[in-house]
């Protein structure tokens, strides 16, 4: 099996440095990038939280290099919480980044949980580069997922069965609204951060992607 690799990096971000990392395999033809994204600042969300790790761990585990980091004002990350739109500002950044990293990879996959999830899932709705997208525990009651409806772009999302801030119910009707091609795995018995079920986000995420084709 092909050892995983974790690199340090930091990118140019609009408010100064962002600090990352990038889980790939050794050797490997990337069959896209990722960029994912944290949950939110102000509660405690970077990306070391445990869901982000196992989701970068088992895209990395399918050939997909993915890029994790910290917002604005997070970890050693310059400047400080801006309500989404600069966050938005910074996932572009790391968009960028990683398309500068593999240029002759054309796939950009965009994800993230719960404010991050809105945050990679708005921009990458908007970005060309962008051919797909990732939704964890999103709060689809809190924020304005319109565009993401509107971008015809293939989504796949996953939610906890016990989610206290984000009905199971109100992502299934979120789905709907979806068009295809959409995939949605609800985790048994998981709460909003998947508490003791964090692996089990990793293993929907490579269950759900590994033969996906965009």
């Amino acid at each position: 099996m092909t050892d995983i690799r974790v690199i340090n990096v930091d990118i140019a971000g609009p408010a100064g440095l962002l600090e990352g990392l990038i889980n790939a395999k050794t050797v490997a033809e990337p069959r896209a990038v990722a960029v994912l994204a944290h949950p939110l600042p102000t509660a405690g969300g970077t990306m070391h939280t445990k869901a982000v790790f196992h989701a970068a761990k088992a895209l990395a585990r399918i050939d997909v290099p993915v890029l994790r980091f910290n917002f604005r004002g997070v970890g050693r990350s310059a400047g400080s919480f801006s309500d989404g739109v600069g966050e938005q500002e910074d996932l572009r950044a790391a968009v960028a980044f990683m398309m500068a990293r593999y240029p002759d990879v054309k796939r950009i996959w965009c994800g993230g949980m719960s404010f991050g999830s809105w945050v990679a899932l708005t921009v990458g709705a908007s970005d060309a580069h962008v051919t797909a997208l990732i939704g964890i525990a999103c709060p689809v009651t809190k924020y304005d997922y319109s565009s993401v409806t509107a971008a015809h772009k293939p989504t796949f999302l996953v939610h906890g069965e016990h989610d206290e801030l984000i009905p199971v119910k109100d992502v299934r009707k979120f789905y709907a609204l979806l068009p295809e091609p959409k995939e949605l795995v609800v985790i048994d018995g998981a709460d909003h951060l998947f508490d003791g079920k964090a692996t089990e986000v990793g293993e929907a995420i490579e269950d759900l992607l590994q033969d996906f084709n965009d």
